[in-house]
């Protein structure tokens, strides 16, 4: 049995909401960082991120007349607690403690409510711009999860076991599942920066066409936690394609003490984390948006064609695998 103590300490302090916060707000500083760059731009300082966001909590917070004010307040916060729940079933310093059979398909399905809060969020707003946005929010999830979910989904077909601590065992056994499924991988992290609503994916929000769409009439301490819940999805996001295709934090040999493997370990982790989130940066910083009858044709007609090819590869390595 888990020490109660340890795991108080795992989900309040490190690697739980703490160290997450604070490793969502260092990620948003590097990511507007390598846009800049890329731009020929200075970019931020390294406490950026965290100043806009104690800004954000001390400014007014407008209610619109007819507007529910107590579910508009509670939206963001069970979006951010949604994301952060997702988190700690990720492996970051070796097997989750909270791990259990099925984990996965939990993760996914909380990853998924941050873009109901924004529908909703848009919908109760009484604003037009803000409902068009909600409702771009929801039609777009219709259009990437599915091929998220498949690209993700591999992985547990292929290592036999839905549970993302179990996966990076198995990867830890035999090799990365990148190279099994990179069909898999490419669909994964184009499916997160669209979840994530990143540059060319950030439809719902298109700035030049509905102001800001469901984020438009949020102020104040809603939109400071909008912010994070975005900043803590893309840490949960990477962590996650991290841990089910390029094997977590686990290390491909035991090093001669435990607290050296979880320290090598946790260095991986970020390593391949910091990894992914240049990639995606890069994504955002050379592409332009897309409309939505373009995302309609690439997520159906490419994304999810991909990830049945996955599917069915991953289905015939297994039975050639398995079948002397």
């Amino acid at each position: 049995m888990t020490d109660p103590v340890f795991l108080l300490l795992y989900i309040f302090l490190f690697p739980g909401f703490f160290f997450l916060v604070a490793y969502a707000l260092f990620l948003s500083y590097l990511d507007r960082k390598i846009a800049a760059r890329m731009q020929q731009r200075v970019g931020p300082p390294l406490y950026q991120p965290f100043a806009d966001f104690i800004k954000l909590l001390g400014k007014e917070v407008i209610n619109l007349d007819g507007m529910d004010r107590r579910l508009v307040d509670a939206i963001p916060l069970v979006a951010l607690a949604a994301v952060m729940t997702a988190f700690l079933y990720v492996p970051v310093l070796g097997y989750s403690p909270l791990a259990f059979s099925g984990d996965l398909v939990v993760v996914l399905y909380l990853m998924a409510l941050p873009t109901m809060a924004l529908f909703l969020l848009g919908w109760l707003s009484r604003n037009i711009f803000s409902a068009v946005g909600g409702v771009r929010a929801v039609t777009q999830l219709f259009i990437y999860e599915v091929p998220f979910f498949l690209a993700l989904l591999t992985p547990a077909i292929m290592a036999g076991s839905w549970s993302i601590s179990e996966i990076v065992l198995w990867q830890q056994q035999n090799l990365w599942l990148v190279f099994f499924q990179p069909i898999g991988f490419i669909v994964a992290l184009v499916g997160l920066q669209a979840k994530l609503e990143r540059t060319p994916f950030d439809i719902p929000e298109a700035e030049t066409e509905i102001i800001g769409g469901p984020w438009t009439e949020l102020t104040g301490r809603r939109l400071a936690l909008m912010h994070l819940t975005t900043e803590v999805s893309l840490v949960t996001g990477s962590t996650l394609i991290a841990a089910l295709f390029l094997g977590g934090p686990m290390l491909p040999w035991a090093l001669p003490f435990p607290w050296l493997n979880a320290a090598a370990g946790f260095g991986l982790f970020l390593a391949k984390t910091l990894a992914i989130l240049l990639v995606l940066s890069s994504i955002s910083a050379a592409t332009g948006r897309l409309r939505i009858d373009q995302l309609n044709d690439i997520g159906w007609k490419y994304l999810a064609s991909a990830a049945l090819v996955q599917v069915g590869i991953v289905l015939v390595i297994n039975y050639l695998w398995v079948t002397p």
